[in-house]
């Protein structure tokens, strides 16, 4: 056998690059053992000594040249001029004779019967199905399912031949062309293989999830089967039969027998659609042993790959074959089940829950929950004096269920009346000397912070590393405890100050409250200002801002980590932009997208920065210093003009009133831009740790070390220590980060039980419809209207999907957030309050904001158009 040109089906070399993706998929499943149809592969090297020899590239890449895809007829065209260069080509001598040798190696069978051997007097010679194969097909993330040609009951060498060409064609039809270039996958140097099998006169063929695409159930396979051949099912011709089957228990669980209408079916050449026979149209095509039995292969295949797959199969005479078997590439998240929990317990995604908005870590969930939770208790016991082991749940304040951060209490009535004598009883502590807590706090945690960034990471044990990640945590989390004993200083100042100004000094025209709270320089503000500042500072290099604008933004990034200057860019000016942009890391890195210490910080995912650079640069984002100018100016001119004509005594009130709302506003954007300061060097710990462990073969890569829970990651410490080999969990990881992908973009409920008294109380109101639509209902926090699509964001790495006059649409925000905001036409949450983040960015951006609105990341999809109204804090879907 020519190995260069052919392969067996089974062949060890059977590869992606060589026999493209459903040859791969062919060879895996017979190597394994399961009911394949025999056969041989037409390599890669065979279409590409096919192209070379007809000198078919230079037509091919002219072609393509005038391919726009959002224009199908330039689609159509390329195909059409393509198809031609192939079909007056000829296949190579040395090709086709490797062909016909191989066909000729596979051994007519005797057909009898069938409900697809309608054809009398066949010839004895093989019949077989001559299938594409390219290099970019049947992907975990890009099938390209019937893209390119399958040709079924083809007979003898000529025959086969013909076919062949014909599928090498196909690599180049209108719908494969563009649906690479939807996929970002480049043309050149792609390739096409050919499967040649064994031709099965299937009594019945279909279709079968190892997942249910319906609802997303891993524990159910869906199955659809027809009368004949299977194209019928693959290509929608017909309404099969569809049934559920329970993978554990063995069972069907749902049947839906569709009225058969029309089956394919064997011809003379090829196929033939005809009439399903009357006695069978009404019949069920599979009996539930036959299904359970197909869904046991199912699972099989599924163990094989570790991924939910699509199936095409076969049954003739009683056996399954199993002609085709890809990744599923498109899966609604499976069903989350959200647990009883103790007697009395209340639980809310508010706290620490609204700084970790997406699903946490395996280590962040334990190492980082359990330190959260002792600091919490601390500060009950030391700063509130009380006790809270009645009122706490049995793992403490904080937990994560299905990976999502809840924090609260046993809320029995007994616990609730001392919660509000508690609160009662500590209003003046708490509302006094705010600004000094936390300023004692920061410098504390600051201490902490230094004393480790000092440390030569690289020459510390295993077990001092673990003992730093812990230590700065745990100042981290003390100093978060501590800032939740000034916010409501913060909250109950700019309260105060709103109903006194509103009720006993405004008049008809006189601006806003917020105007006298806003034109202050908050770590935020300052951030976008020395963003503004680096884009100034571009325009004056008109090369490099040219550069800039016009490289994507990931491709940027990776370019700014090297010292390397691009080309046509001066290093001087390079190194520059790169002095900068370290010089505002430096002073604005220091915090976090997400509290779980398992995602990057800004300084090592700088895209939204950049982003916002961009949009400076194009001047289509406000400059910063002139919005933080005016807002002084109208702060301070709506000052003199309400103080002028006060008189004694609201004139004391207000200024004291002011000036409580002035202080502790300004802190509250500072503290909760510093909760995440000891982020970086946290993470450069674990990756020291990390790395070790990668050495010792325990993990992949370094950051795998975020998959590992406290208790194992302390064995391993130990293990490393003794000079002992480490726990291997390469082969655990992959699972645990498809658990946490699978809840990635469910929206947790805001509060649990979902159905109870709280939840009515606090959770806010269901979607109503309002003129034909849904609408949501929230709090409207920054006034103003507008209708814009939305950008849903679940997590920073979904933030290249923003785009300037986006509706930004997210669970909650964080300081670290603040340069998408630059693009935000408005601004909508699931959690949050007037006080939030997001609210007072908002509010300094001018532009409408609603909070609270009960999952509306659940409800809103992305470029759904949406209105927001800040007023009446509603979010209507267009």
């Amino acid at each position: 056998m020519n190995t260069t040109f052919i392969l067996s089906l089974s062949a060890p070399q059977a590869d992606l690059e060589t026999v493209g993706g459903k040859g791969m998929s062919l060879a895996k499943l017979a190597n394994a053992g399961l009911p394949v149809p025999g056969g041989f592969h037409v390599t890669t090297e065979a279409y590409r000594q096919f192209v070379t020899a007809n000198h078919l590239q230079e037509g091919i890449n002219i072609a393509l040249q005038a391919v726009d895809v959002t224009k199908p007829a330039t689609l159509e065209v390329a195909s059409e001029t393509i198809g031609r260069l192939f079909a007056q080509a000829s296949i190579p001598d040395e090709i086709a004779s490797a062909i016909r040798n191989a066909y000729d190696t596979i051994r007519p069978k005797t057909v009898d019967g069938g409900l697809s051997n309608t054809v009398n007097s066949l010839s004895s010679t093989v019949s077989v199905a001559v299938r594409s194969s390219a290099t970019a097909e049947d992907l975990p993330d890009a099938s390209f399912a019937g893209q390119q040609e399958t040709y079924l009951n083809i007979s003898g060498a000529a025959s086969v031949l013909e076919a062949t060409q014909k599928c090498w064609a196909s690599l180049w039809t209108a719908r494969a062309i563009g649906y690479r270039a939807r996929q970002s996958i480049a043309s050149e140097g792609v390739a096409l293989a050919v499967v040649i099998q064994e031709m099965v006169f299937a009594d019945a063929a279909g279709i079968m999830f190892t997942a249910n695409p319906l609802n997303g159930k891993r524990d159910e396979a869906l199955i659809n089967a027809s009368w004949g051949l299977g194209e019928a099912v693959v290509g929608g011709a017909v309404t099969p039969d569809s049934l559920t089957v329970s993978k554990p228990n063995g069972r069907v669980i749902q049947r839906e027998n569709a009225e058969k209408q029309m089956m394919t079916v064997r011809a003379e050449s090829g196929t033939e659609e005809q009439p399903v026979p009357d006695h069978l149209k009404n019949k069920a095509v599979l009996s539930d042993e036959q299904a359970v039995e197909l869904a046991g292969l199912g699972t099989k295949i599924e163990t094989l790959y570790g991924m939910p797959m699509d199936i095409e199969w076969t049954l003739a005479e009683g056996e399954f074959a199993i002609v085709q078997a890809r990744p599923v590439t498109a899966l609604p998240p499976a069903p989350i089940e959200w647990p009883q929990l103790e007697k009395g317990a209340t639980l809310a995604r508010g706290s620490l829950a609204e700084h970790t908005p997406s699903p946490v870590s395996p280590l962040f969930a334990t190492l980082g929950l359990r330190i959260a939770n002792l600091e919490t208790r601390r500060l009950w016991e030391e700063y509130i004096g009380v006790d809270p082991t009645d009122m706490f749940l049995s793992e403490g304040f904080y937990m994560a269920i299905n990976n999502y951060v809840y924090g609260g209490f046993r809320l029995g009535w007994k616990n609730s009346w001392a919660l509000i004598k508690m609160s009662f009883s500590q209003t003046k502590s708490i509302l006094s000397g705010a600004p000094e807590r936390w300023q004692a706090a920061h410098d504390e945690f600051v201490e902490v912070v230094a004393e480790w960034e000092s440390e030569d990471i690289a020459s510390l044990s295993p077990s001092e590393l673990l003992d730093g990640a812990r230590a700065i945590f745990g100042a981290a989390v003390k100093y978060y405890t501590v800032i939740q004993t000034t916010l409501p200083a913060a909250s109950m100042g700019e309260i105060f100050f709103q109903r006194f100004y509103n009720s006993l000094v405004k008049r008809k025209n006189d601006p806003e409250f917020t105007t006298f709270l806003f034109g202050f320089e908050t770590m935020p503000v300052r951030s976008e200002q020395s963003l503004f500042d680096i884009a100034a500072w571009l325009k004056k290099n008109p090369l490099l801002a040219d550069y800039t604008l016009r490289t994507p933004t990931s491709d940027l990034v990776a370019a700014l980590k090297t010292d390397a200057a691009p080309e046509g860019i001066s290093a001087e000016s390079w190194l520059e932009l790169c002095s900068r942009l370290d010089t505002h890391f430096d002073q604005f890195g220091r915090t976090a997208y997400e509290y779980d210490f398992a995602n990057p910080t800004p300084a090592e995912e700088p895209s939204p920065q950049f982003e916002a650079i961009k949009l400076f640069v194009e001047d289509k984002a406000i400059n910063p210093h002139a919005r933080h100018q005016e807002a002084v100016e109208k702060r301070e001119q709506a000052t003199k003009s309400v103080l002028d004509r006060l008189g004694w005594p609201r004139k004391g009130w207000f200024e004291k009133l002011l000036k409580w709302a002035q202080e502790t506003g300004e802190i509250r954007e500072d503290s909760i831009a510093d909760m995440g300061m000891g982020h970086p060097i946290i993470r450069r710990i674990f990756a020291e740790l990390g790395g070790r462990f990668v050495t010792a073969n325990a993990l992949k890569t370094a950051d795998e070390i975020y998959w590992l829970e406290e208790d194992e990651l302390e064995d391993m410490v130990e293990t490393l220590e003794k000079g002992e080999i480490v726990p291997n969990f390469v082969n655990r990881i992959p699972e645990r980060k498809a658990k946490r992908e699978a809840t990635l973009h469910i929206v947790a409920p805001v509060m649990l039980p979902e159905k109870s008294g709280w939840q009515r109380f606090l959770g806010g109101g269901a979607p109503e419809e309002k003129d034909g639509k849904m609408a949501l209902k929230g709090l409207g926090t920054s006034s103003g209207k507008i209708t814009a699509p939305a950008c849903v964001l679940f997590s920073p790495e979904d933030f290249s999907k923003m785009k300037p006059g986006d509706v930004l649409v997210a669970t909650t925000t964080t300081p670290a957030w603040t340069p998408l905001f630059a693009m935000a036409s408005a601004v909508v949450t699931d959690i949050g309050g007037p006080l939030s983040h997001s609210s007072i960015v908002a509010r300094e951006y001018g532009i409408p904001a609603v909070m609270a609105a009960r999952n509306a990341t659940r409800h809103i999809q992305s470029g759904q158009m949406v209105t927001v109204d800040g007023k009446e804090g509603t979010v209507v879907l267009e």
